[in-house]
């Protein structure tokens, strides 16, 4: 029964769609505090890449997996998960909302659903593919999901290493694809009485915004953070380096891109990230979806308005 079950509410969408102010508003107005569903925000250091909210931001809100682990040390939808589950856990004690928000969907569903992730591992396994991946190369590799994986082969890019190693192992140890577990667990209602929503706009005028923002984070400093990290030894085989921003922009210093190549570079790989976001979180179930674009220039104020008035009927706060 759904009130058995924690509150919680989760705020998602495509990155650059302005996920950031509304979250503020609704923290403010229910009691809540919120947890971080961005792959590279847990880092330490890595600020301007990842459009890391300021201090001055969060408006006395406390925020949760945000500056929690070295670049140098490994992040994933397990280790989320838990974490994530944990801090529900221990704002729900205080007798405060927890509101997730970010963009990583995979991330968000594996914690809504309480995905059970098999403990078993075979590294030998992966170490092998990993060593595949890197003697026929990224495209080559792709291809072996075709004929074992059809659905996660249209569904990973070929650039995405590391989750076409983690689908091909998944076959490998348990003989059937991960793309059909997955879409078992995709039909899972959550484990929460949650709430989702899911925060959009027009794409071009999206498209607009992430170019204007790359723009800024390299006004900000970005080439500078990034040469940084380099200097500390942190290289494009760690996780955190892998990035969208990051990189590209250690092309760059790799020698491999000019200044300018690599900038548009990351507009484009971002654009086109928000564009793989939006075909996932349009399959999701059980979601409210808001529009920017249908609601003028007052948009955020209005969109924030609603979903409080939502969330207070489902809650009785």
């Amino acid at each position: 029964m759904s009130e058995t079950k924690q509150k919680l509410i989760i705020l998602t969408g495509p990155t650059g769609v302005g996920k950031t102010k509304i979250s503020i508003s609704l923290a403010k107005a229910l009691n809540g505090e919120i947890i971080s569903a961005d792959s590279m925000q847990v880092y330490k250091g890595m600020d301007i890449g990842s459009a890391k909210i300021r201090e001055e931001e969060m408006q006395g809100v406390k925020h949760h997996l945000i500056d929690i682990l070295d670049p140098k040390d490994d992040f994933n939808v397990v280790i989320f998960q838990k974490l994530a589950a944990d801090a529900i856990d221990e704002i729900t004690s205080r007798g405060k909302l927890p509101i997730v928000t970010g963009g990583t969907g995979f991330y968000i569903q594996a914690l809504r659903k309480g995905v059970e992730f098999s403990e078993e591992e075979d590294l030998t396994i992966r170490k092998e593919l990993e060593e595949e991946a890197i003697r026929i190369g990224k495209k080559a590799f792709h291809e072996k999901l075709l004929s074992v994986d059809p659905k996660s082969y249209e569904r990973i890019p070929a650039g995405n290493v590391k989750r076409v190693v983690r689908a091909l192992e998944f076959y490998r140890m348990h003989g059937y694809p991960i793309s059909e577990h997955n879409d078992t667990e995709k039909q899972k209602g959550s484990i929460y009485n949650d709430l989702c929503f899911i925060l959009t706009n027009e794409r071009s005028v999206l498209y607009d915004s992430i170019n204007r923002r790359v723009d800024l984070m390299v006004e900000e400093g970005l080439f500078e953070e990034i040469k940084k990290l380099s200097d500390m030894g942190l290289t494009r085989e760690y996780n955190s380096m892998q990035g969208i921003g990051y990189k590209e922009i250690l092309s760059y210093y790799a020698g491999e891109l000019s200044r300018e190549e690599a900038v548009e570079l990351v507009k484009k790989n971002t654009r086109h990230f928000a564009k793989r976001q939006y075909t996932f979180f349009k399959s999701l179930p059980d979601v409210t979806v808001f529009d920017k674009s249908e609601y003028g220039p007052d948009a955020d104020e209005i969109i924030a308005e609603k979903m409080i008035l939502t969330a207070k009927k489902q809650f009785e706060i």
